[in-house]
C-alpha cells in the first residue's frame, strides 16, 4: 500500500517559485505582489497540492476570508438572487460569503451585525431595514462596511451601491399617471420602526407634483402574507386602479389576490413593481417593473468591500440609476371606475 502524500509546504512553494516564503505567502493572499507573481505561485501550489490550513492562515494574517452578507430578507426574491450573486463573485475571489436572514426583523437586523462582527469576519455587506440605526457607525469602525441600497447612520461606512430611488419611484408613478391612472395604492415592506426611507418619502412627493392620490400600505414580502393584504385592499370598497409594489415579491402576491377575487391584471387593476426579477416576466400577464441590474450591483457591492479588505483605495459611492421596463400589468389605459 503506497504512503498518503505528506502535505506541501509554503517553503516548498517558495523553492519552486525562487521567491521567500513571506513574498508566497502575500502573492497566494493577492496582497502586496504583482498579477503575475500571484499566478505562477498558485500555479506551483497547484502543482505541489499545496493547501493552507484555513485557521493557521487566519492566525497569521488576521484574516478569515469571510465576508458577512446580512439580508434583510430572503423571503424576498430579488434578495435571494442578489445573495447567489454576490455569494458567487466573492468565491471568485477566494473569500467565502456568510449569509445571514434578518427576516424582516429591524432588531433581528442588528443583532445579526453584531455576531458577524464577533465572528470576525473580513467585511460585511448589508442591504438595512434600519439604516439610520446608530449601530452602523459602530460596526464600520471595527470592519469594513459596504451598504446596499440606502447609505448607513453616521457616513462611516466605507462602501455605498445606493440606487437612485427619486428617479425609479418617478419613472414609475409618472408612466402610471400617463396611462390615466390618478388612485394608486403603494405597497412598501418598509416598517413603523424604520420610517422616512427615501423611496418612500418620494413617493408622497411625487404624488403631489403629478396630483395622484395614494395610499401607501405597509405589506410583508412573503407570498402568503402580501397576497392577504392584497386581498383586503383590492376587495375593499374605493379599489384603486393601480398598485405600485416597492418589490416584485410583493406584486406576486398582488397577482394571486387578483386571481382569487376575479380581477384582471390589467383590466380591473395595473400592478408595477421594483427591481425585475427574472420570474416577472414570466408571469401572465408580465409584470411592468423597475430595473436596478442587478449584476452591476453585485460587481460593485464586490468590489467595494474586497478592495478595502485589500487596503486598495477605491471609489467609495456608486449610484445605481434604473430603467423602467414596460409590459403587459399596467395596460394601455386605465380602468374605468
Amino acid at each position: 500500500m503506497s504512503e498518503k502524500r505528506k502535505r506541501a509546504t509554503i517553503r516548498e512553494v517558495a523553492q519552486a517559485t525562487g521567491l521567500s516564503p513571506a513574498a508566497v505567502s502575500y502573492a497566494l493572499r493577492g496582497i502586496q505582489t504583482s498579477e503575475e507573481t500571484q499566478e505562477r505561485v498558485r500555479a506551483a501550489a497547484r502543482e505541489l497540492g499545496y493547501e493552507a490550513h484555513p485557521i493557521a492562515r487566519a492566525l497569521a494574517s488576521g484574516r478569515t476570508d469571510q465576508v458577512g452578507l446580512l439580508c434583510g430578507s430572503l423571503e424576498d426574491y430579488w434578495q435571494q438572487s442578489l445573495a447567489v450573486g454576490i455569494g458567487r463573485a466573492l468565491l471568485a475571489r477566494g473569500r467565502y460569503a456568510l449569509i445571514v436572514d434578518a427576516g424582516g426583523d429591524p432588531e433581528r437586523e442588528l443583532a445579526l451585525a453584531r455576531r458577524l462582527r464577533d465572528q470576525r469576519v473580513d467585511g460585511l455587506i448589508v442591504q438595512p431595514l434600519d439604516p439610520s440605526a446608530a449601530l452602523w457607525s459602530e460596526l464600520a469602525a471595527a470592519i469594513p462596511v459596504v451598504s446596499i441600497g440606502d447609505a448607513l447612520h453616521g457616513g462611516q461606512a466605507q462602501g455605498e451601491v445606493v440606487f437612485d430611488n427619486r428617479r425609479g419611484v418617478t419613472l414609475a408613478l409618472e408612466h402610471l399617471r400617463a396611462l390615466g391612472h390618478e388612485r394608486l395604492t403603494v405597497f412598501t415592506p418598509t416598517l413603523a420602526s424604520t420610517p422616512d426611507r427615501p423611496a418612500d418619502v418620494y413617493v408622497n412627493a411625487e404624488a403631489e407634483r403629478l396630483g395622484l392620490s395614494v395610499d401607501v400600505v405597509v405589506v410583508p414580502q412573503s407570498l402568503a402574507e402580501s397576497t392577504e393584504v392584497a386581498l383586503r385592499v383590492l376587495g375593499g370598497p374605493g379599489r384603486p386602479t393601480a398598485v405600485f409594489c416597492f418589490a416584485d415579491s410583493i406584486a406576486y402576491g398582488v397577482y394571486a389576490a387578483t386571481r382569487e377575487l376575479g380581477l384582471a391584471v390589467p383590466g380591473d387593476v395595473a400592478v408595477c413593481g421594483y427591481d425585475n426579477h427574472p420570474m416577472s416576466a414570466l408571469l401572465s400577464p408580465p409584470l411592468t417593473s423597475v430595473e436596478w441590474d442587478i449584476d452591476g450591483i453585485v460587481h460593485s457591492a464586490v468590489r467595494l468591500v474586497v478592495d478595502v479588505i485589500d487596503g486598495k483605495p477605491r471609489k467609495r459611492r456608486v449610484v445605481r440609476e434604473p430603467s423602467l421596463r414596460v409590459r403587459a400589468s399596467t395596460g394601455e389605459t386605465a380602468p374605468a371606475g
